[in-house]
């Protein structure tokens, strides 16, 4: 009971609630939008592919943007650029409801439709994920995760029958009229919502350094690369189910438009079970053992969906593989957030979301192809065989636990008093740190400092090096280059509070009278115009 109620707890929040309420209502028109999309293609070509590539034309802009929608949550306010996003997606679908009703829509011209407002959902996700740091607090990060993919699943279990229904009685057009109304709630209480906004002494980061930086600290963090990897693999083959769901429906099943949208149901009242278990499948096994099991779920409900003839086992094979999703897809999010500091959390996030969807995008293709060349029926049963490859994969890079360490800034740093003056742009800068080590520490003091190149690399730090003074063999000095004075700033601002024990342990080394000695340089540059002309001191700063 005590685990059920951690999860519960972000809805002490107002603030969590009532957005959690209003994306519960934007989520449904979402789900009816997809299956009006998924049946009108049906109707619009008889190949499997193109019905397989609605839905990669929605998760391939997530794949592709997300990077730079991470960025943008990173540096600018976060609420703005959800509130943009859900403006531009209203106007897609209402543009969409208008096409379908005059009967002008093309399958390309459909999916062009479904890829814009997959644009929508690439620029919102970033900023939406990145916020739950921000509106709830982080002992209770993982309950909100969890709560956010129990909602979506819970319109899963209804929306797409609600969809089916609506497509089965009006069309298409009805279903992208009502998305297009379900914006509403949610841009008014995102409108609402005033969050605090911390003081940023610095100003933005240029983007294509944000992005970059972003890229830099995850490659840089082994944790991160396994769960991005293991999601991917996921993604690709899970994505199978979803993609070719519309033809299993029309083809195997014999059904409908309402059909499909009850199976859909299924798998997303088995995405609710897996929710509302999540807690007490966290508390009894591990994060590894936890995929490796989905992973294999999701396998044998591929088989079962893809050679079942029984509208009935349909429906029930589709409840574990949605309750697997959830379980998957909310851990490795949770593994995500818990495991980047707060500076670089939405574009860590953002190449999770490149990392999965990217599997799904490619998975929607492949499997389409596939299933055009041998059926719905074996496409499913291939992908089964990729998702025991992704547990295989675990016992080679296992996932790792929830990162327990305190990842908040350390906040200790003061900008060093300058007697030159330097304008924020100028550079590079060298910045040397001196220790004396005794030789029975060194051993320790190289394994520390080879911890301590990742973190300077990580957060920004160029040719890093470590060097031993010749004449005084007990005297090491770390350097390090950063392109400006105010990337050395930054650099030093985004030292974490995990990253200070290391900084301890160092410290704790030293030998030498105080505190290392911290020298910062700018670099200056002698350049001869003639041999006959004396040197000149290159320009100011």
């Amino acid at each position: 009971m005590a685990e059920r109620m951690s999860v519960l707890a972000p809805f002490r929040h107002e603030t969590f609630r009532l957005l959690w309420l209003a994306t519960l209502v934007s989520n449904l028109g979402g789900l009816v939008q997809s299956v009006g999309a998924g049946w009108m293609m049906t109707t619009l070509t008889d190949s499997h592919n193109m019905i397989a590539l609605v839905q990669a034309s929605t998760t391939l802009p997530i794949m592709v943007f997300s990077l730079a929608s991470g960025a943008l949550a990173d540096n600018f306010d976060r609420r703005t650029i959800m509130l943009i996003a859900q403006g531009g997606m209203m106007v897609v679908s209402v543009a969409l409801a208008v096409l379908a009703f005059l009967g002008m829509l093309s399958p390309w011209l459909l999916l062009g439709f479904t890829f814009l407002i997959g644009c929508g959902t690439a620029l919102f996700n970033p900023s939406w994920q990145a916020s739950m740091g921000d509106i709830v607090p982080r002992q209770e990060l993982a309950g909100a995760v969890t709560l956010n993919s129990m909602g979506f699943n819970m319109m899963r279990s209804v929306g797409p029958a609600v969809g089916g229904l609506i497509v089965a009685l009006a069309g298409a057009g009805a279903a992208f009229t009502v998305n297009a109304i379900s914006y509403v709630p949610l841009i008014v209480a995102l409108g609402r919502w005033k969050p605090e906004r911390p003081a940023n002494r610095l100003p933005r980061e240029n983007f294509g350094s944000a992005m970059w930086a972003g890229i830099r600290y995850v490659s840089l963090s082994p944790n991160l690369m396994t769960v991005l990897l293991r999601a991917f693999l996921f993604g690709f083959g899970a994505i199978s189910v979803l993609a070719l769901l519309p033809s299993v429906a029309s083809e195997y099943v014999g059904g409908g438009a309402l059909v499909y949208g009850t199976l859909l149901g299924c798998f997303g009242l088995g995405a609710i079970g897996g929710a509302f278990l999540n807690g007490q499948v966290r508390e009894r096994y591990s994060n590894e053992v936890i995929v490796r099991l989905a992973c294999v779920g999701f396998a044998v409900s591929c088989a079962l969906v893809g050679f079942s003839r029984d509208p009935v086992l349909s429906h029930f094979a589709l409840l574990p593989a949605g309750a697997c999703w959830v379980l998957s897809l909310s851990l490795f999010n949770v593994s995500i957030q818990l495991s980047s500091p707060r500076w670089v959390v939405g574009r860590a996030l953002s190449l999770y979301q490149t990392a999965t969807f990217g599997g799904m995008a490619a998975g929607s293709w492949i499997w389409g192809l596939s299933a055009d060349a041998v059926g719905p029926g074996w496409a499913l049963t291939l992908a089964g065989w990729v998702l025991l490859v992704c547990a295989l994969v675990g016992f080679r890079l296992p996932l790792p636990q929830f990162n327990a360490r305190d990842l908040n800034p350390l906040g200790t740093f003061n900008e060093p008093i300058l007697r030159l003056d330097l304008r924020p742009r100028s550079g590079p800068i060298l910045a040397m740190i001196d220790y004396v080590i005794a030789q029975e520490d060194i051993p320790q003091f190289l394994a520390l400092m080879a911890e301590r190149r990742q973190i300077r690399i990580r957060d920004g730090a160029r040719q890093w090096a470590l060097l031993r003074d010749l004449e005084h063999p007990e005297t090491w000095t770390e350097s390090y280059h950063v392109p400006t004075w105010i990337d050395y700033l930054r650099h030093n601002l985004r030292r974490t509070k995990a990253d200070s024990e290391n900084t301890e342990l160092i410290r704790a080394l030293h030998r030498g009278e105080g505190l290392p000695k911290v020298r910062r340089m700018i670099e200056r540059q002698t350049v001869p115009l003639r041999d006959d002309t004396p040197l000149r001191e290159g320009p100011e700063v």
